[in-house]
C-alpha cells in the first residue's frame, strides 16, 4: 500500500520543525541589544536563554557575557526555558510513534498509532509556540525583559524567527498526522453500523404495533395493485410457464389449383335433365303410349 500523503507530509515537516526549535533554544539570539554609549557604534549584544554574546566587527564573537541587569531571572525567559525543553522531547516522542504508525517499510500503515503521534507533536509545536509568543510580545517592555535604559535600542533577532517557524512547521506536521484518524473512523462506523444490535430492541411508549387483517380484494385489485401486473386467477395457470425460444417465421399460404375439371360431363346431365322433364310435360294421346303405360 503507498504511503498516504498526509503521512509523508508530517514526516516531512515535524524533522524540519524540530531542528528549528533546537537551534532557536540553543543558539543566543532571542534578542538584539545595540546603541551603547560607552561602547563603540558597532557593538551589538545578543540574548538567548541561556547565554550572551557580544560581537564587534573587527572582533570575533564574545560569548559568556555578565548578566548585569538580571536578564536570566526574567520570568519570560525562565517559563522558555522549560516549555522549549518540553516541546523538544515531546517532538522526539511525537517522532518515535510517527515512525512506527507510517511503517514505510510495510504493506499497512497503523492509522491509529500515527494519527495519535500527530496529536503529540501539535501539542509540541503549541509547547514552542506559547513561550516564543510570550517573549515577542514583552520584547520592549524593560521592566519585564530588563536592559539598558535609552538610547540603547531593542530588536528582535534571528532564533525568535526560527523558533516561530519550527513551531508552524511542527503544527502543520502534526496536523496532517492527525489526519491518519480518518480511515480508522471510518472502518469503525462501519463496522458499528454492520454489527447486530447487543438485545432486542426496546420499543419507546409512543411505538403502538396493530395487527390489522388483510382485506378481502377483488382479484382485479389483488393481482393489479401496487404495479403487479399479472394475470387474473383465471388465466394465470395457463400463462404460469414462459415461453422459451423465439417464434418461427410462417411461409404464405398459397393458392391451390386442381388439375381435374370438375365442370366435365355437367353439360350432358344438364341437357338430359331437361329432356326428360320436357316429356314429362307432354300431354298424352291415345294413339301414343304415355309415360305411365310404360
Amino acid at each position: 500500500m503507498r504511503t498516504p500523503v498526509v503521512m509523508t507530509l508530517g514526516m516531512v515537516l515535524t524533522p524540519c520543525g524540530l531542528l528549528l526549535n533546537l537551534i532557536s533554544t540553543l543558539a543566543p539570539g532571542w534578542r538584539l541589544v545595540k546603541g551603547f554609549l560607552d561602547q563603540p557604534v558597532d557593538v551589538v549584544l545578543y540574548q538567548g536563554l541561556w547565554d550572551m554574546c557580544r560581537e564587534q566587527s573587527s572582533r570575533e564573537r564574545e560569548c559568556g557575557q555578565p548578566d548585569q541587569w538580571s536578564y536570566f531571572g526574567a520570568q519570560p525567559v525562565l517559563v522558555a526555558r522549560g516549555l522549549m525543553i518540553t516541546s523538544l522531547a515531546t517532538t522526539v516522542v511525537g517522532l518515535v510513534l510517527a515512525s512506527l504508525g507510517v511503517r514505510c517499510w510495510q504493506e499497512e500503515p497503523q492509522f491509529v498509532l500515527a494519527g495519535l503521534s500527530g496529536v503529540v507533536l501539535f501539542a509540541a509545536g503549541l509547547f514552542s509556540l506559547i513561550p516564543v509568543s510570550w517573549y515577542n510580545h514583552f520584547l520592549g517592555d524593560r521592566e519585564v525583559l530588563p536592559a539598558p535604559p535609552q538610547p540603547v535600542t531593542v530588536e528582535v533577532s534571528y532564533s525568535l524567527v526560527l523558533g516561530y517557524l519550527g513551531s508552524c512547521l511542527l503544527l502543520l506536521g502534526g496536523f496532517s498526522l492527525a489526519l491518519s484518524f480518518a480511515p480508522w473512523c471510518e472502518e469503525r462506523c462501519r463496522r458499528c453500523r454492520k454489527a447486530p444490535p447487543a438485545g432486542p430492541r426496546r420499543s419507546s411508549i409512543s411505538t403502538v404495533y396493530v395487527d390489522w387483517p388483510e382485506p378481502a380484494l377483488t382479484p382485479a385489485i389483488k393481482y393489479y395493485s401496487e404495479g403487479q401486473h399479472r394475470p387474473p386467477p383465471a388465466e394465470y395457470g395457463a400463462t404460469s410457464k414462459p415461453k422459451v425460444g423465439f417464434p418461427m417465421p410462417r411461409p404464405p399460404p398459397k393458392a391451390y389449383t386442381n388439375p381435374v375439371d370438375v365442370l366435365y360431363g355437367e353439360g350432358e346431365k344438364a341437357a338430359a335433365s331437361q329432356g326428360t322433364s320436357s316429356r314429362s310435360t307432354r300431354p298424352c294421346h291415345s294413339s301414343l303410349p304415355c309415360d305411365s303405360d310404360l
